[in-house]
């Protein structure tokens, strides 16, 4: 395109050349000439223009040319200010974050069992990483160094006895309770049982053995047991204030207070504390653990139907299908990314715009004005070969008017 524009000025220099020798032969050659003349103008001029955007023409310093070298800086915050005013402003983004529905969107994707397969797929990969990367005897080491630590800093009876005072907490205990009595009148209602407890009696009367009465009184005995464990379990169960709930009241609440304050309580801790520290089988024990955990998951992610990796695709699939049937759980999972969107766009668009004008800054201006000039320098050029021609155009137009006005 630089060769068809320095060739039209030289075209348009042969014919003013020709033109002007045979002015005087003819009337023709004068429009000629004026066209030619004014051409070569046009063409020099654009070619000045074009040339100041990325350098000092001919290499002389006039003011204002090598325009692009000399603004970059303004030029980079100028591109970070128009890219930051017209696509990153609050509005326009939440506008296409609600046109975009992210929740929608993401509950459409997990839904699909080819999108779960695929969170299955990376799920199984990460893991597999992850176990390389912590199957190493330095992580062993570190984690039953780690372990060992906690474990010396945990006061065991305070522990015990906060665990237990959060599951007696509102009277769950009571239904421990309901639940182990339940289990032994079922216990002693079985014929086994009821058999064992007749042996066991009648063993005990050996004087009605010689008369063949001893399995007889050890049958109505073992009645009668089964009938008071029968009669005391329905006690129990209708009675809230029966006395044996609030013995066990008092004693469970008894037994969490020694094992929070009792300082004996609390040195049997410290030293069932000690002890398994001191033992070696405890680190034996984690360390085994540790590798029997690791075996299973290589196992596991080794093979090609990894079942860990079946779950994480069900569990996709089955997220996206119940967030596909619940609007109101997309409709708050749109108002939260909506919500949080502001503080994040105004917090990023400002490290946007200075990573676009640092970056800016940090081009070598030679290499810039060439990456310029070659993508927009052929467009550049048809400003010179529009200038020669308008230019021609214009000087043929204003010699015709003067000659016209002389009349």
């Amino acid at each position: 395109m630089k060769r068809i524009a320095l060739g039209l000025l030289g075209a348009a220099a042969c014919v003013y050349a020709l033109a002007t020798a045979m002015e005087g032969r003819h009337v023709t050659w004068g429009y000629v000439a004026a066209f030619a003349e004014a051409a070569m103008v046009g063409a020099m001029a654009d070619w000045f223009a074009v040339v100041a955007l990325f350098r000092h023409p001919l290499g002389l310093p006039i003011p204002h040319t090598a325009i692009i070298p000399a603004n970059k800086a303004r030029i980079g915050a100028n591109l970070a200010g128009f890219i930051c005013n017209n696509f990153l402003s609050t509005p326009q983004v939440l506008a296409k974050l609600e046109q975009f529905d992210p929740a929608g969107r993401l509950a459409q994707w997990l839904a699909q069992a080819a999108s779960g397969q695929q969170l299955g797929r990376l799920g199984v990969a990460a893991a597999r990483y992850g176990l390389s990367a912590f199957d190493d005897e330095r992580v062993r080491a570190f984690l039953g160094q780690a372990a060992s630590a906690g474990l010396a800093k945990v006061d065991l009876s305070v522990l015990a006895g906060q665990a237990l005072e959060a599951l007696t907490e509102g009277g769950r205990h009571q239904a421990l309770l309901d639940d182990v009595l339940r289990q032994v009148a079922t216990l002693v209602e079985g014929e086994a049982v009821q058999e064992h407890i007749t042996d066991a009696i009648a063993r005990e009367i050996k004087a009605l053995r010689y008369v063949g009465l001893d399995q007889v009184a050890a049958r109505m005995a073992t009645r009668k047991v089964v009938a008071v464990v029968a009669n005391t379990i329905g006690d129990l169960a209708a009675q809230p204030e029966h006395p044996l709930r609030l013995r066990f009241d008092a004693f469970t609440h008894d037994f969490i207070e020694r094992l929070q304050h009792d300082p004996a309580f609390h040195a049997r801790g410290e030293k069932l504390r000690a002890d398994l520290l001191a033992h070696p089988a405890l680190g034996e024990y984690l360390h085994g653990l540790w590798g029997e955990l690791l075996g299973w998951l290589h196992a596991d992610l080794g093979r090609p139907e990894s079942s860990i990796g079946a779950r994480i695709a069900e569990l996709a699939q089955a997220l996206g299908q119940r967030l596909e049937a619940d609007e109101a759980m997309r409709r708050w999972i749109n108002e939260q990314i909506t919500g949080a969107a502001p503080l994040a766009i105004e917090r990023y668009r400002e490290d946007i715009r200075r990573y676009i004008v640092e970056r800016v800054d940090a081009w070598n201006t030679d290499e810039m004005t060439q990456e310029l000039e070659r993508n927009v320098g052929r467009d550049l050029q048809f400003i010179r070969i529009n200038g020669t021609l308008v230019g021609g155009l214009v000087g043929l137009s204003i010699h015709a008017a003067t000659l016209w006005l002389r009349g």
